[in-house]
This record gives C-alpha cells, sequence and structure tokens, in this order.
C-alpha cells in the first residue's frame, strides 16, 4: 500500500476509535447527572461534548506517554501498519463492549492493542517495559484510589450537609452536581482524547510524516503532537459523547447504586480530582475505572447492600478480559496484515463489526417478538 494511503488509514482509525472512546465513557460524566434528574440527558450529553473537547486543549503529557513510553518501533511503512492493527482492535473492542452495555476501560483497549500489535509483528523485544510497567499501576490503581476517595468524599459531605433539610439538600447539591459533573467532563477530555493523539503522533512518526524545522524526526524522544492532530482527536471526542452509549450510562448511572445529586456530587469530584493528579504526571488512566471505583465507594459508604455486586462484578470481568483480549486481537490482525495486507485486514474488522451488530439487533428483535 501506498505510504500516504496507510497513513491516513492509521488516522482515520485512529478516529473512529476516539468516537468510540467517546460514545463508552459518556457515561462517566454525566451518568449520575441523569439518573439523579438534576440534568435533562441532552443538556448533560452537550455539556459533557464541550467540556471534552475542551478538557483534550488542556495538556499533551499523557499523549507524549502513550506514543513514546509503551512501544519501540522503527521508522518504516510496517510500523504504521501496527498502529493501524493497534487502533482496529480497540476500537473493535469497544464498540461490541458498548453494545453489550459494558462499561469498559477504553485506556485498556488501546494499551492491550498497542502492545499485542507490536508484539505479533516484531517480538517481545518492542516493548517498553518500564514505561508499560508505570501505565498498567496507574491503570490498576486508579479504581482503587477512586473507591478510597469517593468514601472520604461521601462522608465528609455528608457531616457538611448534616443540618441541611432534605429539599434544601437536593437543591444545593443538585447545583453543586453541575459543577462536579462538568470537571469529570472536562478531565475526560484531558485524559482520554490524548491517549489516541500520542498514537497517532506514533504513526506519523514511524512513517516519516513528523517533521519539525522542515525536518523529518528520527528520534522518539523529539516526539510532537501537531496541533491539527489535538484538534481532530478532540473533536473526535466530543462527538462521540455527544452520540451518548446510552446502555452504559443505565449501568453506571442507575444499575451499579442507587445515588442522590449528593452521592453524585461526592463520586464525581473523586474521580475528577483522580484524573488531574494523573493528567499532571502524564499518566494515562481509565477514567471508567476511576469514576466506578469512585460510585462503588459512594454506594459502599451507605452499607453494602446499597451497591449491586452482581452489575459491579460482570463490570470488572469486562475489565479484565479487555487488556487480554485487545492484546490478542491486535496480535492477530498485525499476522492478518503481515500474511494479507493493511487493507484486508481492515475490511475484514469492518465486516466483523457489521455481522455483530445486525447479529445483535435481530437476537434483540427475536426476544421482543416471544411472548411473555
Amino acid at each position: 500500500m501506498d505510504p500516504f494511503h496507510l497513513i491516513v488509514l492509521a488516522v482515520v482509525a485512529g478516529l473512529v476509535f476516539d468516537i468510540t472512546n467517546g460514545w463508552n465513557d459518556s457515561a462517566n460524566a454525566i451518568a449520575t447527572v441523569v439518573s439523579t434528574r438534576v440534568l435533562s440527558p441532552a443538556v448533560a450529553l452537550g455539556l459533557s461534548a464541550i467540556l471534552n473537547f475542551v478538557g483534550a486543549l488542556a495538556s499533551i503529557k499523557v499523549a507524549k506517554t502513550m506514543g513514546s513510553g509503551v512501544v519501540d518501533l522503527p521508522v518504516a511503512l510496517s510500523s504504521v501498519a501496527i498502529v493501524l492493527a493497534a487502533m482496529l482492535a480497540a476500537a473493535a473492542w469497544v464498540t461490541w463492549c458498548t453494545r453489550l452495555g459494558l462499561p469498559i476501560s477504553c485506556s485498556h483497549s488501546l494499551v492491550g492493542g498497542l502492545v499485542g500489535s507490536a508484539v505479533g509483528s516484531v517480538g517481545w523485544s518492542a516493548v517498553k517495559w518500564s514505561g508499560l510497567k508505570k501505565i498498567l499501576i496507574a491503570l490498576f490503581a486508579s479504581p482503587l484510589i477512586g473507591l478510597v476517595l469517593g468514601y472520604l468524599f461521601i462522608i465528609g459531605v455528608t457531616w457538611m450537609a448534616r443540618r441541611m433539610t432534605p429539599r434544601t439538600g437536593r437543591h444545593t447539591f443538585g447545583k453543586l452536581q453541575i459543577l462536579s459533573a462538568s470537571f469529570m467532563a472536562y478531565q475526560h477530555g484531558q485524559n482520554d482524547a490524548q491517549k489516541v493523539m500520542g498514537v497517532l503522533a506514533l504513526a506519523l512518526f514511524t512513517g516519516g510524516y513528523l517533521h519539525k524545522d522542515g525536518v523529518v524526526i528520527t528520534d522518539i524522544k523529539d516526539l510532537f503532537i501537531p496541533t491539527w492532530v489535538i484538534l481532530a482527536c478532540a473533536g473526535a471526542m466530543a462527538f462521540g459523547t455527544a452520540v451518548g452509549g446510552w446502555r452504559v450510562i443505565q449501568t453506571i448511572g442507575s444499575k451499579l447504586s442507587r445515588i442522590t445529586p449528593v452521592e453524585g456530587f461526592a463520586a464525581e469530584t473523586a474521580g475528577g480530582l483522580v484524573l488531574e493528579i494523573a493528567a499532571k504526571l502524564g499518566v494515562p488512566v481509565s477514567t471508567t475505572h476511576t469514576i466506578t471505583g469512585a460510585i462503588v465507594g459512594v454506594g459502599a459508604a451507605k452499607g453494602a447492600h446499597a451497591v449491586q455486586w452482581g452489575i459491579g462484578a460482570k463490570i470488572l470481568s469486562a475489565w479484565f478480559f479487555t487488556l487480554p483480549a485487545c492484546f490478542v486481537l491486535g496480535a492477530l490482525l498485525s499476522w492478518v496484515s503481515i500474511q494479507t495486507s493493511p487493507t484486508v485486514m481492515t475490511l475484514g474488522v469492518v465486516v466483523v463489526t457489521i455481522v455483530t451488530f445486525l447479529a445483535a439487533k435481530f437476537r434483540r428483535n427475536s426476544e421482543a417478538d416471544v411472548p411473555t
């Protein structure tokens, strides 16, 4: 395939992943504010999409970590195909899980797909273990930190609101929850949109299309994120958020734990703080993990009965399988690309995704036609 067309294909795949990321993760910022009826779904999605876009423009530390700290790829056309395979693997997995209503980690999907495709083509020598170790620690620690902060926040907020009447409490924290949901949406853009920025910059670097002062960059240490990549990823993330993954929103907002505006404010504030710290450190974490952990922490403060642990186990299993599943899928797609071509690999993923969508729709229609 022509180098330019392969780069274009990789960029398109990256933006598609960004859209699916926003689609699945729209629940992270607005699930609680919608479930507590503080904002209507349409207003909440619009606000979240705007703040996702703004947050994506705030920093590039996470983008640089993803672009230069996960895998070591040479400047070659085959490396661009590796990035393409990673993007397709992650986007396909996120799409399938969103259709099932599962709030998964898009970060796990992207990291797993990138490492898997690199290993499938180059071998384990392509993995930057020090950088990957740091990312994995942050990914797995973020939900635990969110849980603890959510638990502590709801105790503190409840104490401060102890003298409020129920009506005053709902009104006050309903207004505050708009701020906390906005904070969470901003942090989601600052963290998640940057991950794809970094990987797209890696694709441009390996394809020889990353220039600085008219000279092609050949040292990964000089990696930077072009302005058009930042704007494209921010826009794609905002669009995906505006579409809204309603099944995931329902799972996080009402099925996991029934929460009030006070509890929603505590969960979103706790989750947003974790993301802010991660962004300052330049470490990509899962916004889904973080907010879900915070919601569980808030719910657990009311007692173990307040959390639907069966739903939590279902979400946990999706998290557990995401990283290895995307690793295997990335390696498989990379192998298919080598054996055939990047075009055949891409068409294969598109066809399988369409068939999966149609099968799921047919199954739902069949179940709806069954008399009860």
